[in-house]
């Protein structure tokens, strides 16, 4: 006889059945079927609070800045998906990361940082702590593995990259840098925003902590901030209480609420996008009018077995770096032709983003690829819209700027 599913249990059933139903709750109050938006910023305290933790939610709810219930459930919801014991939601992504940092990192601390990273992550560690905390960096090529041992240092407290690196494409071998990890007895710290659960589960192949822009893929819908730091209960209390309680870096519980509803969509988006992202890069890459492209679903990506390996075959992410032949100009003129794309930053969203960067525009751009310093790039990230559309969109662009040549 088959066991019931149980709905509110992550291992009693699939990715989609917990995207839908993980984290929420039917009101009380109201018999509402979702977990309704919470606006207070208190919360009723016990007979006797006397002996309460005031830190720490496994207390009950107390003030918003501390945690709210839009934001456990969403944490709840998240935590599972990814298979792990805890999380904590931030106001942004670069707060969860600047969280991890600030609770884990102290004066005279070292750390080995992917030379190519999102440009916060790049100034955090080339910059601001540095020399506002004396915390050192070491930026090294991620994919060179004996780069990264030797970088270790006796002082270095953590490892940090990126699943799939932005803006390049470049792709960490997850499992590999963790073994390095525990060999030198420090932590491993993964920025998974371009590779959310269920598409792949960094903590899975070794790594302490994932940290994800919920802005991104998670919400979906391009009309909220967020982020999360998910991991072993012991790090992400530290964290929450560090960086969210003593240094206010909590989620509203309006942007909780749009995540929590955004999410629920997330295992079919990926799926969608991924897809369309494939069919994409494979158009640009027959097309003499396009200089070079970076896709890990593309057999010329140097990444593309690591990325078939370490994704078990469910896709190649929804992100692509490109340029076409010419200067500048050029690309701002491409750009400006397309109909359906839209020109804005950010990704993961439901509609397709491009944006242009130009050749030294970030911070960290020296370690980018040769082709990114004669062009610059176009860092384009696939949305919902019919690949076929997308795809006409592009060539049409391209024949409006080379003149249909």
């Amino acid at each position: 006889m088959n066991r019931a599913p149980d709905k509110h249990n992550r291992a009693s059933v699939h990715d989609a059945t917990w995207a839908v139903h993980g984290g929420n709750s039917i009101d009380k109050g109201t018999g509402a079927l979702r977990t309704p938006l919470i606006m207070a910023n208190s919360y009723l305290l016990p007979d006797d609070p006397s002996d309460m933790d005031w830190s720490s939610v496994d207390d009950g709810l107390v003030y918003t800045r501390n945690a709210g219930a839009n934001q456990v459930a969403l944490e709840t919801k998240l935590a599972a998906m990814e298979g792990a014991e805890a999380a904590a939601a931030f106001a942004t992504g670069v707060a969860a990361l600047h969280g991890v940092f600030f609770a884990l990192l102290k004066s005279g601390d070292h750390v080995v940082v992917s030379n190519v990273t999102y440009e916060a992550v790049y100034r955090l560690f080339g910059e601001l702590l540095p020399e506002k905390y004396g915390i050192g960096a070491t930026f090294v090529d991620a994919d060179d593995l004996e780069a990264v041992r030797a970088a270790v240092r006796p002082n270095t407290k953590l490892i940090h990259a990126e699943t799939i690196a932005n803006p390049t494409t470049k792709v960490a071998n997850v499992a590999a840098l963790a073994s390095i990890a525990k060999d030198a007895g420090v932590l491993l710290t993964i920025d998974a925003t371009f590779t959310p659960a269920p598409f792949y589960r960094a903590l899975d192949d070794g790594a302490d902590l994932v940290i994800h822009s919920l802005t991104k893929y998670i919400n979906g819908h391009g009309d909220a901030m967020g982020g999360v730091v998910i991991g072993r209960r012991e790090l992400v209390q530290h964290i929450r209480h560090d960086a969210i309680v003593d240094a206010g870096g909590v989620i509203s519980p309006f942007n909780a609420w749009m995540i929590m509803r955004g999410s629920v969509t997330l295992p079919l988006r990926l799926k969608q996008q991924f897809s369309s992202a494939e069919k994409v890069a494979a158009v640009l890459e027959s097309d003499p009018r396009i200089a070079y492209v970076l896709y890990p679903g593309l057999v010329s990506h140097p990444q593309h077995e690591l990325a078939g390996k370490q994704f078990g075959g469910r896709g190649f992410g929804g992100v692509l770096a490109f340029a076409v032949e010419g200067d500048s100009n050029t690309q701002n003129t491409f750009v400006k032709n397309l109909q359906v794309i839209t020109s804005a930053v950010s990704l993961g969203h439901d509609e397709t983003l491009i944006v242009h960067v130009g050749p030294d525009a970030r911070g960290g751009s020296e370690n980018y690829p040769a082709s990114f310093h004669k062009y610059g790039h176009l860092r384009l990230s696939i949305g919902l819209e019919d690949p076929e559309d997308i795809i006409d969109d592009i060539l049409s662009a391209l024949d409006k700027t080379f003149g249909d040549k």
